[in-house]
């Protein structure tokens, strides 16, 4: 399958708002109370020694990086996690994940054979 060049840069410049969003901790912890169900800014708002406007900021951040989803139901803003974003940035770490295993199994082979290459007399040679 041939990808273009401008989806490699859209798919990067998703990525870049995912992982943009994901950096600051009380955007995660945002994420974190709304895996459990949807909630009130308000709600939202209490564990954190922020005014409303800067966690106001935080849900437009995480909203424009498609991690949430705003619904405005009178005076009440609800929010909801949507994890799709997540699922792409993970994808594109485990790539990455593979790369370090293998390096990882490498490194043990090699130190296997450095380990039996000083003790001769353990691998029954001598």
């Amino acid at each position: 399958m041939m990808i273009s060049n401008h989806m490699v840069k859209y798919q990067s410049s998703e990525l870049d708002m995912t992982f943009g969003a994901l950096a600051d901790a009380t955007r995660r912890g945002i994420l974190e109370q709304l895996s459990g169900g949807e909630s009130s800014v308000t709600k939202l708002a209490e564990p954190y020694n922020i005014s409303l406007p800067a966690i106001s900021k935080h849900l437009r951040v995480l909203e424009r990086a498609g991690l949430l989803s705003q619904e405005k139901n009178g005076r009440v803003r609800r929010c909801r996690l949507d994890a799709g974003p997540m699922k792409e940035a993970s994808d594109w770490i485990s790539r990455y994940q593979r790369f370090w295993e293998q390096q990882l199994d490498s490194l043990a082979i090699y130190l296997d054979k450095l380990q039996n290459d000083q003790n001769p007399e353990e691998d029954g040679t001598k």
